[in-house]
C-alpha cells in the first residue's frame, strides 16, 4: 500500500545498489592505480635492465680499451711486455689481469708473468666474452674475460665479477635481474649457472647490447602489485574508500529519499493519478441533488484506488496537499464543464482547504480559473475548510476570505465539533455553511441525552445565521430527524456514495429528481 511502512527483502535491489554504487569507485580506483602499478613497475625493471647494461659496457669499454693498448705487444717476449700489463692493469678501471697470447696459447699474464695455458676460442661467445665462476686464483668470485685477437695474436682482460654484480645488486627489492654472456648467466647472488633463465611473474625485460654479448633480463619473480601498492599509495588507497563510503551513503540516502511518501506523492502529481470521486449532497423537501463534495482519491498504477486516510493526512503534513488540490479542481472543471448544461444554477461544488491553502492568495487564482469554466451563476464553489491543521486569522488570511466571499466563493467549516478551535474559528471567521459531523449525527436514535448535542449545533447554526450541512446520513431515521431540525442540505451513504466524475454524470444525465431511497446499509470505506 502507497506511504505504509514496508521493510525491503534483504536481498533487493535498494539493498543491494548503496553497495554496489559504494564499491564502483573503489574497483575503478584500484583497476586505475593496478594499471599505475603496472606502468611504474615496468618502468623499473627497464630502468633496472638499462642501468646494468649501462654499468657492464662501460666496465667492457675500460677493458677493450686496454686490450687495444696492449694488442700491439702480443707475440713480444713476456719480459719486454710484463710492465706495460702491469701498468693496464693498475691504472685502468675495473680491470683486474691483463695476458697475452699467441697461435691459442696463453704465455705471459700481469699477475704471474709467464705462464703456460691452451686458449680455446670456442668458449668465448662470439670470440669476445667468456663469463666464468671464478679461477684458480678466485675460484668462489665470477670473472668475466674480454678477448681480442689479430692474426693468431691477442690479449685478454678479465674483471672481477663484484664489479658487475654491485649494478645487479642496487636493483629495487623483489626484481630479480640476470647478466646473460652466451649460455651462461650471472645473477644477484653472486651464482654464474647455465641453461634457461628463470621465469618471472610480472614485468619480464631483456636488453641486449649493441656492441657487445651480452644480454641483461629483468622482472618481478612474484606480483608485487599490491604490496607495492600498500606501500606506495597509502593516502590515495584511504581516500577511495572514502569516496566509496561517500558514494554509497548518498546512493542510500538518494534511494530513501525516492521511496519516501513525499517523493511518492510527488511522482503521482506528475503522473496525473490523483482522481476526483463526486458524493453528492441533497436539499432539504425534495432531495434533489443540490451540488456535490469534490473528493481526491489516489488511482495507483499498482494498487488501485488508494483511501484517501492513507495519502491526505501525509500531503498535509508536507504541504503537497495545495498543489494536489489545485490539479484536482482543474481535472474537476475540465471533466464538467462541458457538461454544465446538466447543472442547476447554483450547484454548489465543495473543496477541501487547509490552512496550508491560506499562507497567500494564490488559492484566489485557482477558484477564478475553476469558476471560468463555467457559464456565469451555473456553479457555485464551495471551500470546506478542516481542522487538522490550525488557520491562523493573520493579515494574509482574513485578506483571503475577504476577496473569495467578493468573488462569490462560499466557505463552510467541516467536521464541525471534531477539532480543538471550532467555536474560535466561528469567531475569527465569517464562514457561510457549517457542516455536521458525521459522529453528531450518528447520534440519531442512540439516546435522549446525546441527541441533545446534535440539537444544540443545530440551535447555534440558526443564531449564527449560518448554512447547515449535515454528513454521514446512513439511515432514514436520521433523514427524517434532520428533515425536521430544518436541515439545509444532507451528504451521506444513504443518498449515494462517492462516484468517478463519469458515474456521477450518468446519473446527471438521467435526471436525478427526488431521491428513490435505499434500504438501509452498513457504510463502505471507498477502496476502488
Amino acid at each position: 500500500m502507497p506511504l505504509s511502512v514496508r521493510r525491503p527483502a534483504r536481498w533487493s535491489w535498494r539493498a543491494l545498489l548503496p553497495w554496489a554504487v559504494g564499491l564502483l569507485p573503489v574497483i575503478v580506483g584500484l583497476i586505475a592505480l593496478r594499471w599505475q602499478t603496472e606502468r611504474e613497475l615496468q618502468m623499473q625493471s627497464e630502468a633496472a635492465a638499462s642501468q646494468v647494461l649501462g654499468h657492464t659496457e662501460r666496465i667492457l669499454d675500460n677493458l677493450a680499451g686496454a686490450a687495444q693498448g696492449l694488442l700491439p705487444l702480443a707475440g713480444k717476449p713476456c719480459a719486454e711486455a710484463s710492465l706495460a700489463l702491469r701498468a693496464q692493469a693498475a691504472r685502468v678501471p675495473f680491470v683486474r689481469a691483463t695476458l697475452l697470447f699467441q697461435n691459442n696459447r696463453l704465455y705471459c699474464t700481469s699477475l704471474l708473468g709467464e705462464y703456460e695455458e691452451q686458449v680455446d676460442p670456442d668458449d668465448y661467445t662470439e670470440g669476445k666474452l667468456w663469463l666464468l665462476p671464478g679461477n684458480s686464483l678466485t675460484p668462489d668470485r665470477p670473472l668475466l674475460i674480454y678477448r681480442l685477437d689479430s692474426a693468431g695474436r691477442g690479449v685478454l682482460a678479465t674483471v672481477d665479477g663484484e664489479h658487475l654484480l654491485s649494478a645487479l645488486r642496487l636493483s629495487p627489492a623483489g626484481l630479480a635481474v640476470q647478466l646473460q654472456v652466451g649460455e651462461q648467466w650471472l645473477e644477484a647472488s653472486g651464482q654464474v649457472r647455465s641453461g634457461p633463465l628463470p621465469t618471472v611473474a610480472r614485468t619480464p625485460v631483456s636488453l641486449a647490447s649493441t656492441r657487445y654479448p651480452i644480454t641483461v633480463h629483468t622482472g618481478f619473480s612474484a606480483d608485487p602489485a599490491w604490496d607495492y601498492l600498500l606501500g606506495h599509495y597509502p593516502a590515495l588507497l584511504a581516500l577511495l574508500g572514502l569516496l566509496g563510503a561517500f558514494a554509497g551513503v548518498l546512493c542510500h540516502w538518494q534511494i530513501r529519499r525516492a521511496s519516501s511518501p513525499r517523493a511518492e506523492l510527488e511522482r503521482a502529481l506528475l503522473a496525473n493519478e490523483f482522481v476526483p470521486f463526486l458524493q453528492p449532497v441533497v436539499r432539504e423537501g425534495d432531495y434533489r441533488w443540490a451540488g456535490a463534495e469534490v473528493l481526491m482519491r489516489w488511482q495507483h498504477p499498482r494498487d488501485g484506488l488508494v483511501r484517501p486516510d492513507l495519502f491526505i493526512p501525509y500531503a498535509e503534513h508536507t504541504g503537497q496537499i495545495v498543489a494536489m488540490t489545485r490539479v484536482l479542481m482543474d481535472d474537476t472543471a475540465r471533466s464538467l464543464a462541458p457538461f454544465a448544461g446538466l447543472l442547476d444554477d447554483g450547484f454548489h461544488i465543495g473543496f477541501n482547504i487547509t490552512a496550508d491553502h491560506c499562507r497567500d492568495l494564490s488559492l484566489l487564482h485557482d477558484c477564478q480559473r475553476f469558476l471560468e469554466q463555467f457559464p456565469p451563476g451555473r456553479v457555485s464553489l464551495t471551500l470546506e475548510v478542516t481542522e487538522r491543521k490550525l488557520i491562523e486569522p493573520t493579515p494574509i488570511t482574513l485578506e483571503l476570505f475577504d476577496k473569495l466571499h467578493e468573488m462569490g466563493v462560499k466557505i463552510a467549516l467541516d467536521d464541525f465539533g471534531t477539532g480543538q478551535s471550532s467555536l474560535n474559528y466561528l469567531r475569527q471567521f465569517h464562514f457561510d455553511y457549517l457542516k455536521i459531523d458525521r459522529s453528531f449525527v450518528a447520534l440519531v436514535g442512540a439516546d435522549a441525552l446525546s441527541l441533545h448535542i446534535l440539537d444544540s449545533i443545530i440551535e447555534l447554526c440558526g443564531k449564527l445565521n449560518l448554512g447547515i450541512v449535515a454528513e454521514g446520513v446512513e439511515t432514514v431515521a436520521q433523514r427524517d430527524y434532520l428533515a425536521k431540525s430544518a436541515v439545509d442540505f444532507q451528504q451521506g451513504y444513504l443518498f449515494a456514495r462517492p462516484m468517478p466524475v463519469a458515474d456521477f454524470l450518468k446519473s446527471l444525465a438521467a435526471g436525478p429528481g427526488p431521491v428513490s431511497l435505499p434500504p438501509p446499509t452498513a457504510p463502505e470505506i471507498i477502496n476502488g
